[in-house]
């Protein structure tokens, strides 16, 4: 029952630090970011609840990650390729964060992580 405990209380802390890192000294571009987590949060909760993988919370967990990372690493050339690399880091992400969580299937998550990517990017476009 504590392992049950710990890990998502461990992941979620290590994914709150994250993202106050990345926001804290970035005050102009905090407001974007967060944006950018909560699309990629719930693209991922819909897209996770559609292929029936994993539980709400992880879903948006990975989706806020997959947002965060596809924010940080987005270029503004646009375009296909664009979107193909958004939606490549957003399936990275949303598979890293699965498996840290033990959240549905690497398969769907990737799918998931695809289309939050694939989302923000085009939203940040």
């Amino acid at each position: 029952m504590q392992s049950i405990l710990n890990r998502p209380l461990l992941s979620g802390l290590i994914a709150a630090s994250v993202c106050s890192a990345i926001v804290l000294p970035t005050q102009s571009a905090s407001a974007d970011l967060l944006q950018d987590i909560g699309i990629g949060a719930a693209t991922n909760v819909v897209v996770g609840e559609v292929l029936d993988n994993g539980n709400v919370l992880n879903n948006a967990i990975g989706g806020a990650a997959a947002g965060a990372a596809v924010g940080a690493t987005h270029n503004d050339n646009g375009g296909v390729l664009g979107v193909v690399q958004d939606a490549a880091v957003g399936a990275a992400a949303n598979v890293v964060t699965g498996l840290i969580l033990d959240n549905g299937g690497v398969g769907d998550n990737a799918i998931s992580g695809a289309a939050s990517g694939a989302v923000v990017g085009v939203i940040k476009d």
